[in-house]
């Protein structure tokens, strides 16, 4: 079963979603002991979230990854308080989680400019430092991108999910006729005529339901995501129907296509507790086979066909609520009662 908007967390090819950074704030500047003057505290390190900005471009204009901020100004007589350092900011990508050398969460950046603090500037020297100043903190930081790919494989240990996702894309994930061949998430990239790309990644439900009819098994895992996530189950789905290549195949395609047409008169077959809140409603249903490769440029055109529609959904109801915003502001604002302070003139017939 294909399911679209899924959630993972791995790497792909020269791709890159984590990254590990030393930081250190600014030490402070030096006090002006016989005047009383304090020094400038040290620049702090931040980290900033960036549209259009990605963990390897980061890599690549700082390889040896050391932040370091300016260095807070010596008190002196022409400026007894002395300046600040100069804050250090990383650029980062949006949806980077920050974590600690311990794995301790320092924060996250879910949208553009959000930033987080993660390296002190060391106090300036004064009267309770002895007039030294302190040095900044140092910290090691780890960087998590949390990918979201555009379309998940969802299915039980078996399916033919690995070999569907080597189909389609790039990818080349392990691939064997047992369980559990695939340890970790996998992510692929499908290529479209017009340069269009889709991130594809595949996971896995529980393995604990022994085999299972096709339909049964649909039931099964939609019971899962529920489980899972509810939220998963209001996404565009796709179903692809694999190993169309085996014997008596068609014959059970054609009972499985005959049970999705009324499946509530099939769900007394299973125990109470296994029957999903709402069955999966299928935009598009294919078979494939990804030995044959049968059905597998279909199945491609019928993704890319159901993200166009789904994005084409999203930029309307956007489009949508700004004109509806647009129209609250106006309203109000000609609802708006007239200052008292403005000048009234009454209308004067002009001979």
């Amino acid at each position: 079963m294909v399911h679209c908007s899924c959630v993972l967390f791995r790497k792909y090819g020269n791709f890159i979603d984590k990254l590990r950074l030393f930081t250190r704030g600014g030490s402070g500047g030096m006090g002006y002991p016989r005047l009383g003057g304090e020094g400038g505290k040290g620049g702090d390190v931040w980290v900033v979230a960036q549209n259009r900005m990605t963990l390897k471009q980061l890599k690549d204009r700082y390889p040896r990854k050391r932040f370091v901020a300016g260095v807070g100004a010596n008190s002196k007589i022409s400026a007894l308080k002395g300046s600040k350092g100069k804050d250090c900011e990383i650029p980062v990508p949006v949806g980077i989680s920050v974590t600690d050398e311990n794995g301790k969460i320092i924060g996250e950046l879910n949208k553009e400019n959000d930033r987080i603090l993660v390296a002190q500037g060391g106090l300036g020297g004064k009267l309770l430092t002895n007039f030294l100043p302190l040095k900044g903190q140092k910290r090691i930081i780890h960087l998590d991108l949390k990918l979201i790919a555009d379309v998940g494989l969802v299915g039980f240990p078996n399916a033919g999910k690995s070999s569907l996702l080597s189909c389609v894309s790039h990818a080349k994930p392990a691939i064997a006729d047992y369980a559990f061949t695939t340890l970790k998430p996998e992510l692929g990239k499908i290529m479209y005529s017009d340069f269009k790309q889709v991130d594809i990644s595949g996971f896995q439900l529980s393995s604990h339901t022994q085999y299972r009819t096709a339909f049964e098994t649909i039931i099964l895992l939609t019971k899962e995501l529920e489980l899972y996530k509810e939220e998963l189950q209001t996404k565009p789905a796709l179903l692809a129907v694999n190993k169309m290549d085996l014997p008596d195949a068609q014959d059970k395609f054609h009972e499985l296509m005959s049970q999705l047409q009324n499946p509530k008169d099939f769900l007394h077959l299973f125990e109470k507790n296994m029957i999903p809140e709402r069955t999966v409603e299928f935009q598009h249903i294919i078979p494939i086979s990804a030995v044959t490769g049968e059905g597998i440029e279909e199945l491609k055109n019928c993704i890319r066909k159901s993200l166009d529609e789904q994005a084409n959904q999203e930029n309307d109801a956007l489009h949508k609520k700004q004109l509806l915003n647009l129209w609250i502001s106006d309203t109000m604002s000609s609802t708006e009662p007239p200052s008292k302070h403005a000048v009234t003139t009454s209308k004067m017939d002009i001979i």
